[in-house]
């Protein structure tokens, strides 16, 4: 048996033990209080508080538990939050008091949440036991939970607990060496590095020679740990100045490495260490395989998650006048990593690749049909965690080392030689493919790294970390392929996807957007910078409320807790200002890349108020210029957002409508038209107001204190 095969036996072996290990349980529906209960599609528990000690209880046990079973674990969906979750034990014991999880964080998407019982069930786990499960003291919570299990604690969730101080202390070096490298005034600079068909030229400043180098960084190392590297050229220097031209491709690990991923650092050699005497640079031009115009799209009209396989007519692009659209690509998915008559194979480096035929095939289709309209298309890149990617041997490879169980997706791995080849491998095979100046397989022309990474938890889990050490990695992702994309097309650029948690959170393993922002433009003055842009998510302040002009923790400056369509205005201020903007010259595009207002449910009332909440975010950035495109999210309802109706069109199997046309899609159509006034006007007695100007904020935006209006 190969290595793979064994590798695959322990994963489903694995699998299957963890199936039998857990012990479901169900919640009462008739015995609850201050709870609305409802039980979706047999599965799924959608809980809605009605007062203010809301609980529900489980069933009781039918036999002795397994002390092993100490974990109570489930999945939920709340995009506000809970205060607290309590968990009691019955009948109730002397010594076993509840467990109280205080600040228990908002996700939209469906996330593992557990708690630790092995002290309590030491004495609470006989037959006829149960527990009651309190959310919080509010009314109004809504939240879904679904797979409620009594488990054990998994062989990762033990190796996290584990290593967790030690790789704590470590971090916390790596940070305050991060914070002392940015921060520092180097009297040696890397100026230009340019890279050619097989050569990377080098220009730059020195204030006096000291036993200087240049070193190479590569993508999997740490400039600030490192004390010896693994490319070193002494310098040489014409006065202050030097240049210097070095070979593009290298072997090394194993693989033939193209530097144009590298950055390049002087270091002076002390002993035989070698410290930092300048920042490290990335490349700052790349001679590109094409040449393409910067075409902008006509409109800001777009359309987010598109793909032609959805249940949703793609016929809507045209009938909605869209102009850009954003594609899933899940590149776990498609990645494989032996051959097969059902995979096709591609070359990187002098290595072959394998990428599944017919995932490839549903990808092609989607890029040819915006490319026949000439609808620009931003693909939102995702990795799977190793245990939900197609191939297990790469979704091991690509997985972040310590990506924790309860995210969705994994940042990838760029901690080692292996994870950054095949990343790069499979960024290159993407880049290439639809770059083509014939368009045979359709055009991605942007890149949307990972998804909302201020809630990496969820979207982009690479363990717990601050997020300097968090924007590290991330950072280097978004070089990685802004360097691949550049070797195809001078004008694709790469996005930071972002919640509309500004400068506040509401789970406290989340980050603030204005933070990371501020971070990613620390990074690109000390490293040279990049044209990256913005992809920022401003829904209403709860997903559930389309009545956006409600909101009430937005103000208009810029330390506002939240950018939602109330105050889309700061997000446009903050971006022109000139520490912002591209070498300080140039605006930074900025998409509105997911964005959608809610019905709560299908009643008239709420359909109008979806509706209406549409109209004002729109009439607001119909004169915002900093705003260029907005995709709205979601094309049609989706029974796995946690009972939200966020989509233009109905859930495909609605019983009265399927897959029907909202009034928000016609809200949508009727934006840039001659039809838009018609359509938008009636919403105002919803909303409020006479005339739409009164929705707008004119006044000067700035930091706290400085502005007279929130």
């Amino acid at each position: 048996m190969n290595k793979f095969a064994i590798y695959l036996f322990l994963i489903l072996s694995m699998s299957i033990y963890g199936q039998n290990a857990q012990l479901p349980l169900t919640v009462i529906q008739d015995d609850t209080n201050d709870v609305a209960l409802k039980i979706i599609d047999k599965s799924i528990y959608d809980i809605t508080t009605t007062g203010s000690d809301p609980y529900v209880f489980t069933s009781k046990l039918s036999s002795d538990l397994d002390k092993k079973k100490n974990q109570l674990s489930f999945q939920y969906f709340c995009p506000t939050g809970v205060d607290f979750i309590e968990v009691h034990f019955f009948p109730m014991k002397e010594g076993v008091g509840p467990e109280i999880i205080g600040d228990v964080g908002s996700t939209e998407g469906w996330v593992e949440f557990k708690i630790d019982l092995s002290e309590q069930i030491q004495n609470w786990g006989k037959k006829g036991d149960f527990l009651r499960l309190d959310f919080g003291a509010a009314p109004d919570l809504k939240i879904q939970i679904k797979n409620l299990v009594l488990r054990p604690q998994t062989e990762r969730e033990a190796e996290i607990d584990a290593q967790k101080d030690a790789k704590k202390k470590l971090e916390l070096v790596f940070e305050n060496n991060l914070k002392t490298y940015l921060d520092k005034d180097f009297h040696n600079h890397i100026l230009n590095v340019l890279v050619t068909d097989d050569k990377i030229e080098l220009t730059g400043k020195i204030s006096e020679m000291k036993n200087l180098f240049i070193a190479e960084v590569s993508t999997y190392e740490n400039a600030t740990e490192l004390k010896s590297y693994e490319y070193l050229i002494p310098l040489k220097s014409e006065g202050s100045n030097f240049k210097m031209s070095i070979d593009r491709f290298v072997k090394r690990h194993g693989f033939n490495q193209d530097r144009v991923l590298s950055k390049w650092i002087v270091v002076e050699k002390n002993g035989q260490n070698y410290t930092p005497a300048s920042h490290a640079r990335y490349a700052d031009s790349i001679v590109p395989k094409y040449i393409y115009p910067f075409v902008k799209p006509s409109t800001k009209k777009g359309l987010g998650g598109y793909s032609t396989d959805r249940e949703a007519p793609y016929t809507d692009l045209d009938d909605l006048g869209i102009t850009s659209v954003t594609v899933n690509i899940l590149v776990t998915r498609f990645l494989r990593s032996e051959p097969s008559p059902e995979n096709i194979s591609f070359e990187y480096m002098g290595k072959t690749y394998y990428a599944d035929k017919k995932s490839i095939a549903e990808h092609d289709k989607t890029f040819l049909s915006t490319a026949e309209r000439n609808i620009e298309a931003s693909a939102i890149l995702l990795v799977d965690k190793a245990s939900k990617a197609t191939d297990p041997k790469i979704g091991a490879i690509l997985q972040h080392p310590d990506c924790d169980p309860a995210g969705i997706y994994s940042m990838p791995n760029l901690t080692s030689p292996e994870g950054v080849q095949y990343y790069a491998a499979v960024l290159d095979f993407l880049a290439n493919r639809y770059t083509r100046p014939d368009k045979k397989y359709g055009r991605i022309h942007h890149w949307i790294i990972h998804n909302e990474v201020d809630a990496g938890w969820v979207w982009t889990n690479a363990g717990e970390k601050s997020s300097l050490v968090f924007m590290d990695l991330y950072h280097k992702s978004m070089r990685m392929l802004h360097n691949i994309a550049r070797k195809y097309n001078p004008n694709s650029k790469v996005f930071i996807s972002l919640t509309h948690y500004w400068n506040w959170t509401s789970n406290p393993k989340f980050y603030h957007s204005k933070e990371l922002l501020e971070q990613l433009l620390q990074f690109s003055k000390a490293e040279g910078d990049f044209e990256w842009a913005i992809a920022q998510h401003p829904y209403p302040e709860s997903l559930r409320e389309p009545k956006t002009w409600l909101d009430e923790k937005v103000s208009f400056d810029f330390d506002t807790k939240l950018i939602t369509f109330k105050n889309t205005e700061v997000l446009d201020a903050w971006v022109k200002r000139p520490e912002a903007r591209f070498k300080g010259k140039t605006k930074r595009l900025v998409y509105l890349s997911e964005n959608g207002t809610n019905s709560p449910t299908y009643s008239e009332q709420d359909l109008l108020e979806q509706a209406a909440g549409m109209a004002y975010a729109m009439k607001k950035i119909k004169y915002l210029d900093g705003i260029d495109g907005f995709q709205y999210h979601n094309w049609q309802d989706n029974r796995q957002e946690g009972g939200l109706r966020i989509g233009l069109r109905r859930f495909p199997d609605d019983e009265e409508d399927p897959g029907g046309i909202k009034p928000v899609w016609k809200v949508y159509q009727a934006f840039g038209t001659d039809k838009e006034d018609e359509v938008y006007d009636p919403y105002k007695d919803i909303i409020g107001i006479d005339d739409w100007d009164e929705i707008r904020y004119t006044d000067e935006i700035g930091e706290k204190g400085e502005t007279d209006k929130e």
